[in-house]
């Protein structure tokens, strides 16, 4: 009975997860069509920054194919009553959802495998592409911030702001022979509507011939090629970071007296997240419940479809809300899973009850 019921659940959701990824991709692709001709930015890029996207898209749809695809599977089992003679055959709801939550288990280590290790690298190398044909500079993320070239400029940026605010901020200005000309260190930069920078707390060091020029400004204009949706596209965000490349930024965070609420939260959400995978198959074998003549069958396949979408959104809110308001960052990772799972199982139980 497990072999016949995971056979049925894996090729359903093998068969939603390939008509996800390929709407997913597709929509990737007409949203980066509108970037084409932008610097170097032609089609063979924009094919290769939407196929590495693709691992980061099998990630997040991991817990709803698998939903879906339960909820396939077993609507296809009541529909021929093969569910009904595996239930009259004196197996049980809980040896059911047992045997789903055993193949869940399965699904969410190869949840955990994409997560940790190739949606990571793929989206860095998605990035990086995207990143050298727009803008034209070469950026790399190291723990001291993001370091890029603009021209003969190489800039360091240590963090960037929820508001795209930039905060210790490094500029090193060479001349056409690449000389260091001026080096200017700020502890912060807003963007303007002008389209410059305003860098506040400028300390600012000029080398003219064998003198060294020190001059403190209470503000400064800066022009450069960012702005602050260059900048989204230079950094790698916390949610598409391996768990322990999450782990080891925290602690740099801290030991640099940085907040470090959203990398927190990303870091409990990249842990607990697999695990919804289970709980979406459990939360999809109540469904199996109705009766085909009855009717309503695609209401509730719709119902538990949607059930999935706002486990999808709850966990994005919850995280928000804790950068938000400095929550507990892994109160917002747990509890969208966890109340979840306490819906499943009161389902199981109310269904069961009748």
């Amino acid at each position: 009975m497990r072999r016949f019921l995971w056979k049925e659940v894996i090729s359903a959701t093998l068969l939603v997860f390939a008509a996800l990824l390929m709407l997913f991709t597709f929509f990737d692709l007409v949203g980066e069509l509108k970037e084409i001709g932008r610097g170097s930015y032609r089609l063979p890029r924009i094919l290769a920054y939407v196929v590495l996207s693709v691992p980061g898209h099998i990630y997040d749809l991991f817990p709803i194919a698998a939903l879906i695809g339960t909820l396939f599977a077993l609507a296809q089992m009541v529909a021929s009553s093969e569910y009904t003679v595996i239930r009259a055959s004196g197996v049980s709801a809980g040896a059911t959802a047992t045997a789903l939550a055993r193949l869940g288990g399965w699904f969410a280590l190869a949840t955990f495998v994409f997560g940790e290790f190739v949606a990571p690298q793929a989206e860095q190398w998605a990035q990086r592409i995207k990143t050298q044909a727009v803008l034209g500079v070469v950026s790399q993320e190291f723990f001291s911030g993001v370091w890029l070239r603009d021209e003969r400029n190489f800039i360091n940026v240590r963090t960037v702001g929820t508001d795209a605010s930039l905060s210790g901020v490094r500029i090193y200005e060479f001349d056409a022979d690449y000389r260091l000309r001026t080096v200017s260190v700020a502890e912060r930069g807003e963007y303007q509507k002008d389209g410059s920078w305003l860098l506040t707390g400028v300390a600012q060091t000029r080398f003219e011939g064998e003198r060294a020029i020190a001059v403190n400004l209470p503000e400064a204009t800066w022009r450069s090629v960012l702005d602050p949706g260059m900048v989204d596209m230079l950094m790698v965000q916390p949610e598409r970071m391996s768990a322990w490349n999450l782990h080891q930024y925290i602690q740099h965070l801290r030991e640099n007296r940085q907040k470090t609420v959203r990398h927190e939260v990303a870091l409990w959400l990249k842990l607990t997240y697999p695990f919804a995978v289970v709980v979406m198959m459990v939360l999809a074998l109540p469904f199996a419940y109705f009766q085909v003549r009855a009717g309503g069958v695609g209401v509730k396949i719709f119902a538990g479809i949607m059930l999935g979408v706002l486990f999808y959104l709850l966990n994005r809110v919850a995280g928000h809300m804790a950068i938000i308001n400095n929550g507990s960052p892994i109160a917002s990772a747990v509890l969208p899973t966890a109340a979840f799972l306490l819906v499943a199982i009161v389902m199981l139980w109310w269904v069961e009850r009748r």
